[in-house]
């Protein structure tokens, strides 16, 4: 679906990128970390063609994004952190954006706005951002893009609306169609993604999917010493030590995502050993 191989980007003098390589495939949820300005919202928008790489290249579905070639841009959609959308009414934006997505479900559409309780006859501009930003995912996810690219989209939700974000993002994915969200929000998105990447100086270092970290570590809250003193990470209060371990018994736990971060940004190397063959 996209390969990205040996990409450099700088804005001037400051480089963001240099050398990150991945690769995303059609069926997955991606959840892609990194601290403000390690590049998150700029790698989805050299994804998405609206920036261009200096170095390397960029195959999503055989095109290169730079080239913004109209078969390419009804495949991808995407969702910026920061818009502005026009103060017209909603089903008048729908008419006009409607046409440049051949399999855009205008009853899709009307479902998705319907579970996030967003007035079908509301002027955009009326909206709250929360509101508005419920319309963005509900477009996103009706034009059946296979390719959704979306940044910080639980920011400015509530806890209900983002419980329903999860809800119709895990029903939206399929076989064909592959999702990237950029958040700091970690916990928002612990039980939806498939896979974690984290980004860091311009690289990926870390890339693996829940089911592989599940199996290779163990998350638990212990009031042992001598765990807690062979943890690969802890975090310690009067309760006792919440604690990431290797899994060498093969135990079942539930990966905290937010922990597994803050240990990577610490110690990358000793965290990706433990995956390698």
């Amino acid at each position: 679906m996209v390969t990205i191989q040996n990409l450099h980007f700088a804005y001037r003098r400051r480089k963001v990128f240099n050398g990150l390589s991945l690769e995303l495939k059609p069926g997955t949820i991606y959840g892609l970390l990194g601290r403000n300005g390690t590049g998150k919202s700029t790698l989805l928008r050299n994804i998405g063609g609206f920036l261009f790489p200096q170095q390397g290249s960029i195959d999503a579905f055989g095109f290169a994004p730079e080239k913004r070639q109209p078969p390419f841009l009804e495949k991808v959609v995407l969702l910026p952190e920061d818009f502005q959308l026009p103060p017209i009414g909603l089903q008048r934006w729908i008419k006009h954006m409607a046409p440049f997505y051949s399999l855009f479900d205008k009853r899709q559409f009307e479902r998705y706005i319907g579970e996030f309780d967003v007035p079908p006859d509301a002027r955009l501009n009326e909206m709250s951002y929360g509101q508005q930003k419920k319309v963005l995912i509900s477009w996103a996810l009706a034009t059946n893009a296979p390719l959704l690219l979306l940044d910080e989209p639980t920011n400015g939700l509530d806890i209900v609306s983002k419980s329903q974000f999860r809800k119709v993002i895990a029903g939206a994915i399929d076989e064909n169609r592959s999702i990237l969200i950029s958040t700091h929000q970690v916990k928002d998105l612990e039980q939806l993604i498939d896979r974690i990447m984290i980004i860091d100086e311009g690289r990926i270092i870390f890339d693996q999917d829940l089911e592989s970290i599940a199996s290779k570590l163990l998350f638990k809250f212990s009031f042992d010493p001598e765990e807690a003193a062979r943890a690969l990470y802890r975090e310690s209060s009067l309760k006792g030590n919440a604690l990431i371990l290797r899994n060498t018994d093969r135990e079942d736990s539930r990966p905290d995502l937010e922990m597994l971060y803050k240990a990577i940004s610490l110690d990358p190397k000793t965290i990706n050993s433990i995956f390698r063959p």
